[in-house]
C-alpha cells in the first residue's frame, strides 16, 4: 500500500510540474465538472448519507450536498478576481524599481484528510478549494462513513484522472502511510488529538498544515435571563438534533441563567418533542450515531449522569439512535463540560445572571472553542464578548448559520484548529502569496553600493522612512 501511495504522489507531482493547473480557465472547467457531477449524483449521495448516518433527504441536502454546490458556485464567480496578481508600488526606498507584484501560487500536491460526520461537504468542499487554488489532490476519506467513502471513490475516479485528484480509503494505518509522504500542503478535519499527530508528522517535512478541529473543551452556548426563551429553545433543539450532535460547531453545553432555568428547560423539552416526537430514537428522520462504539460511548456517559437526566436518556441500539438528552444541573468544572461530546447529550450549567463574566472567564481559561453562541437582548454586551474572546466563529441569538455566510472565513484557533476556508478564504488557504519586484536597469543610484557615504546616505534613508 505504501508503494501505491508513493506512486500516486509521484504521478501528481509530475502532473503539477506540467503547469496545467496554473491556468485559471482550466481550473474553472474542473470546478464546473465537479459541481455538475455532484448534481448528477445527488440521489446517490442522499442514499449513502442515509446508510451511514440515517440522514433524511432534506438534511442530506441541507448539510452536505447543497453547501458543496453553493461553495463551488462562489468559486466559479470569484476565481478570476482572486487569482489576479496584485500590483504594488515598490516605494521610494526601492527606486528606480517601482513595480512589485504578488502572485497567488498553488502549493502543489495536497493531502486532504476528511471526517465521517459530513463526509460529502468536508471532503468535496475542501477538494474544491484545493482545485480552486491550482493544486492536485489526494483524499484520505473516513473508513467510518463507509458507504459515502465508497461512493466518493467511484465518483472521483469517474470525474478526474488520478494524477489530478484521487481518493484513498482505509483506516488509521492508511492515513499514517499517507502522512509519511512529502506533501506541499495538508488539510485535516477531525479531532484535536489526531490533529496533533498530523501536525507532528507534517513537521518532518516542514509541510504547511490547515487543521479544522472540534475544540477540546467544547462549544459553549450562553442563555441570559433577558433572552427570548422560546426562540432560544427552538434553535438549540434543532441544532442538537441535527446529525445527532455529531457536528464540530455543535453546542456542547448550555450555560443558562438560573433565574430562567426552569422555564428554559421546559421550553427545550417541548421543542425536542415538537420537532422529533415523543420517542425520537424511533423516528426515522432522526440521524443515528456513526458506529456502535459511538453509541456505547454516548450511553456510557449518560449512565454516569443518570440521576440528573431530566429529558431523554434512552437509546435504540439496533438503529444506533440515542435520544436528545438534557442533563441538569451540571457544575462548570465537571468532566462532562470539559471535553467534546460529539453526540446528543446536552449538559446544562446554571449560573447567576449577574455572574456571567465569571462564566466567561472560565471559558476563556480553557482551550479555544470552535464556536460560541449567545442568547440575549443585550446586543452591546454580546458584541463586546464576541469581539474580545478567542474562538472560531459564532452567532448572537442564532446557531450555526455563521458558517453558511458567503465571503467570510470558517476556521478555529488553537485546539479548535488553524487556517480558514470557504470561498476566497479557501483559495487563500491553498495558495502561497509570492512577491516579485521588477528591477530597473536604468537610473540606478549608487546609494546601496560600497563604499557607503555615511554623511549623505543616512539622512536620505531617514527621509524615505516618512
Amino acid at each position: 500500500m505504501t508503494t501505491d501511495i508513493e506512486r500516486i504522489v509521484e504521478a501528481q507531482r509530475a502532473f503539477f510540474r506540467t503547469g496545467t493547473t496554473l491556468d485559471v480557465d482550466w481550473r474553472l472547467n474542473q470546478l464546473r465538472r465537479l459541481r455538475d457531477a455532484v448534481i448528477a449524483r445527488e440521489k446517490e449521495f442522499e442514499d449513502a448519507l442515509y446508510k451511514d448516518l440515517g440522514r433524511s433527504a432534506t438534511e442530506a441536502y441541507l448539510c452536505d450536498i447543497g453547501p458543496v454546490i453553493v461553495e463551488i458556485n462562489e468559486m466559479l464567480r470569484g476565481l478570476r478576481r482572486w487569482a489576479r496578481p496584485e500590483r504594488h508600488f515598490s516605494g521610494l526606498m526601492c527606486f528606480p524599481s517601482l513595480i512589485t507584484k504578488v502572485y497567488k501560487m498553488p502549493y502543489g500536491v495536497t493531502l486532504v484528510i476528511s471526517p465521517f460526520n459530513f463526509p460529502v461537504l468536508l471532503t468535496l468542499g475542501v477538494v474544491a478549494a484545493s482545485i480552486c487554488g491550482g493544486n492536485t489532490v489526494v483524499v484520505k476519506a473516513s473508513a467510518k462513513s463507509r458507504n459515502c467513502t465508497e461512493l466518493m471513490k467511484r465518483f472521483i475516479a469517474e470525474t478526474f484522472p488520478p494524477e489530478f485528484v484521487t481518493l484513498i480509503d482505509g483506516g488509521h494505518d492508511v492515513a499514517d502511510m499517507c502522512l509519511e509522504q512529502r506533501w506541499d500542503k495538508i488539510f485535516y478535519t477531525g479531532s484535536p488529538r489526531v490533529g496533533k499527530h498530523v501536525l507532528a508528522k507534517a513537521a518532518g517535512n516542514l509541510t504547511p498544515v490547515a487543521l479544522e478541529l472540534g475544540g477540546e473543551t467544547g462549544n459553549w452556548c450562553i442563555v441570559r435571563k433577558d433572552a427570548d426563551i422560546a426562540d432560544a429553545a427552538r434553535k438549540i433543539a434543532f441544532f442538537k438534533l441535527c446529525n445527532a450532535g455529531q457536528i464540530c460547531i455543535d453546542i456542547n453545553q448550555v450555560a443558562v441563567a438560573e433565574e430562567i432555568a426552569g422555564e428554559f428547560l421546559e421550553a427545550l423539552k417541548a421543542e425536542f418533542r415538537r420537532q422529533m416526537g415523543d420517542v425520537p430514537e424511533d423516528n426515522p428522520e432522526y440521524p443515528r450515531l456513526i458506529t456502535r462504539a459511538a453509541f456505547d460511548s454516548c450511553a456510557s456517559i449518560a449512565d454516569q449522569y443518570r440521576s440528573r437526566i431530566v429529558f431523554g436518556g434512552r437509546g435504540n441500539e439496533s438503529a444506533l439512535r440515542y435520544a436528545p438528552t438534557i442533563i441538569y444541573p451540571v457544575g462548570i468544572d465537571e468532566d462532562i463540560v470539559q471535553k467534546e461530546l460529539f453526540c446528543p447529550l446536552l449538559p446544562v450549567v446554571p449560573f447567576r445572571d449577574n455572574e456571567v463574566d465569571a462564566v466567561l472567564d472560565v471559558i476563556a481559561g480553557r482551550e479555544h472553542p470552535l464556536a460560541m453562541y449567545l442568547f440575549t437582548k443585550d446586543i452591546r454586551w454580546a458584541e463586546r464578548v464576541m469581539s474580545t474572546h478567542q474562538y472560531g466563529g459564532g452567532c448572537i441569538n442564532e446557531v450555526c448559520l455563521h458558517m453558511m455566510v458567503k465571503g467570510v472565513p470558517f476556521g478555529g484557533t488553537g485546539h479548535s484548529g488553524m487556517g480558514a476556508y470557504h470561498g476566497e478564504w479557501g483559495f487563500r488557504e491553498f495558495t502561497h502569496p509570492t512577491t516579485v519586484l521588477r528591477g530597473s536597469t536604468r537610473f540606478n543610484l549608487p546609494l546601496r553600493e560600497h563604499p557607503y557615504r555615511e554623511g549623505r546616505l543616512l539622512p536620505l534613508l531617514r527621509l524615505l522612512e516618512k
